[in-house]
């Protein structure tokens, strides 16, 4: 555990399975960024101050581009402000690889550069250090 300190990031991968596709052409709904950004603020919080922390909000949320089963995501929390017992982040989602069913069943690209999907800003509660 470290000291909260603006500019602390976090960032996970993660492969988007079919079944989670709920819409035609395999989409995925927006709230299943919003759950990654729950996952990379609980470690980020686990990080700097020794507690998942809980959720209080989110704002400036936006949903840039689709996320599709198949994809290959990245998901960055990055703290922007440190008050007493809160933590604001930024959030990001980007797309990372993409299938490619023109090429093959199976086929898929690497984008670079990886598409911006989702973003948002959030605020995190933690206990009182002590």
């Amino acid at each position: 555990m470290s000291q909260a300190t603006v500019g602390d990031r976090v960032v996970h991968s993660r492969y988007v399975p079919y079944s989670h596709a709920h819409y035609a052409g395999n989409l995925v709904d927006g709230a299943y960024s919003l759950a990654l950004f729950g996952d990379v603020a609980t470690e980020l919080c686990i990080r700097t101050d020794g507690d998942e922390g809980l959720f209080a909000s989110y704002s400036d949320v936006q949903f840039l581009g689709p996320v599709r089963a198949g994809d290959c995501l990245e998901i960055s929390a990055t703290l922007v402000r440190v008050g007493s017992r809160s933590r604001e982040m930024d959030f990001e989602v980007r797309v990372t690889a993409r299938g490619t069913s023109q090429r093959g069943e199976s086929a898929a690209d690497l984008l670079d550069p990886p598409l911006l999907a989702t973003t948002a800003r959030g605020v995190v509660v933690v206990p009182p250090a002590g």
